[in-house]
Parts: structure tokens; C-alpha cells; sequence
């Protein structure tokens, strides 16, 4: 009778030991419903980067003085600066507004439209805002994560952003031959193509940046969608009860 009785507590506690094993695999992150379609989005936008994105900006970085790479950093960052002054008035930042609109117009006069960083000389400093942090502050939730095809780690609050930065970056007028181009198709070319400079731009001021993620964690996927989540949260909060988080952007 013992031995029975034995048995059925081992069987129990087996029973009740697989049980949780199975209801722990089954937990999953709430914030992050599309799992599967997210990693293998993740996984082409990491081979196009490879096998494209990457030998470009090496390439770029190679060919491309200093200077001049330097040079076409600031002039993005400037015009940058217009949406950051839109996004800081419509949070009710005002002082910060005039800062960042100060910024704008002494690099754009006295650093020849933003190639050399003037501001930042005289202790003007640089801010990131934008229309998701903006919507962040206006209460609007993050909502799921999302991996979007070449764009990479966002969300539907993040896509709206998206969507409110163009409306305020001049640059993507030009296609719309709003500038008085005569022709169309020159237009939409200067357009695209200062897209693709600021996109490759970009890539090599990251280039370092991918080796570090790649030795932080073992579990790539889950090393970017944390740090995404950390950093909107930081910026929405501008860094109020939070340490420092790695800019992947």
C-alpha cells in the first residue's frame, strides 16, 4: 500500500512539473503578438543588410573624406531640426522650442545650410524629438511591436510617426515638384536620391554599432525589440527614471 501511494505522489508531481513546464513555454511577451512574422521579417531585413546595405556604407565610408561625410551628417541633422521644433511646440516644450529653432537657423546661415555644426559650438544641444514621441506624450499607446521590411524594429504608434516626420521634412516635397521643377521625373529623382544618400549616410555612422549587438546577446531578435522598447521609452519620457539605452537608429 505505501508503494501505491508513493507511485501516485511521484505521478502527481510529475503531472504537475510538466504542467508548468508546458504553461511556461506557452507564456509569450504581450507586447510582441506577431513573433513569427517579426523574426522572419528580421531575418530577410539582416541578409539585405549583408549582402547590400552594408558593403555600401563600408564602400561610402572608404570613398568619402571625413569631412564631407561629416558634412552630409549635418545637413540632415539640420534639416532634422525642423521637425524637432514642430514636435517640441506641439509637446509644449517652449523654451526648448526656441533652443532647437535658434539651432536651425544659425546652422542654415552661418553654417551654410547645416554643413558645419555652428550651434553646437556655441552649447546649442542637439535634441531628438519626434511625432511618436509627440503622440507618446499625448497619451497614445506604443501598441505591439512591428518589423517593418528595410525599415525594421516599430509600431503602429511608430508608423504614424513616421508618417507625421515626412509631413515635416521639406526634402520630401521635392518630388512633389512643389519647388517649381519643371520637370516630374526630375523631381521624384533629387528626391529619391536624397533619400538614398541620407539612408547610406546613416548606415555608416552605424557601422560599429552591429558588432556590439551582436556580442551583447545571444538571441538577436530579443536584444533589438528590448532595446527599441527602452529607448521610445526613454525618449517619450526624455530619460525621467531610466538609464542610459543604446541608440539603434
Amino acid at each position: 500500500m505505501m508503494l501505491k501511494q508513493k507511485l501516485l505522489v511521484h505521478l502527481i508531481s510529475a503531472t504537475l512539473l510538466g504542467s508548468l513546464v508546458a504553461c511556461t513555454g506557452a507564456v509569450k511577451d504581450e507586447r510582441d503578438p506577431l513573433e513569427n512574422w517579426n523574426r522572419g521579417v528580421q531575418s530577410f531585413n539582416d541578409r539585405a543588410d549583408k549582402c547590400v546595405m552594408a558593403p555600401l556604407a563600408t564602400g561610402y565610408r572608404w570613398i568619402t573624406p571625413y569631412f564631407i561625410d561629416e558634412g552630409v551628417t549635418n545637413v540632415f541633422s539640420n534639416i532634422n531640426d525642423i521637425g524637432v521644433t514642430v514636435n517640441d511646440l506641439l509637446q509644449f516644450k517652449l523654451a526648448q522650442t526656441g533652443l532647437d529653432g535658434s539651432r536651425f537657423l544659425i546652422n542654415t546661415v552661418a553654417g551654410v545650410g547645416g554643413l558645419v555644426d555652428v550651434a553646437e559650438m556655441l552649447d546649442l544641444p542637439k535634441h531628438k524629438e519626434d511625432f511618436d514621441q509627440t503622440l507618446g506624450v499625448w497619451g497614445i499607446p506604443m501598441g505591439p511591436y512591428v518589423v517593418l521590411p528595410f525599415l525594421g524594429s516599430s509600431s503602429p504608434r511608430a508608423i504614424t510617426g513616421r508618417l507625421g516626420d515626412a509631413a515635416m521634412n521639406p526634402v520630401n516635397y521635392v518630388g512633389m515638384g512643389v519647388l517649381g521643377l519643371s520637370s516630374g521625373t526630375t523631381a521624384s529623382a533629387i528626391s529619391s536620391s536624397t533619400f538614398a544618400l541620407k539612408t547610406l549616410d546613416a548606415r555608416a555612422d552605424h557601422l560599429g554599432v552591429e558588432k556590439v549587438i551582436n556580442e551583447a546577446s545571444d538571441d538577436r531578435y530579443e536584444f533589438l525589440k528590448n532595446a527599441y522598447f527602452q529607448q521610445r521609452d526613454y525618449l517619450v519620457n526624455d530619460g525621467k527614471g531610466a538609464d542610459d539605452v543604446m541608440d539603434i537608429e
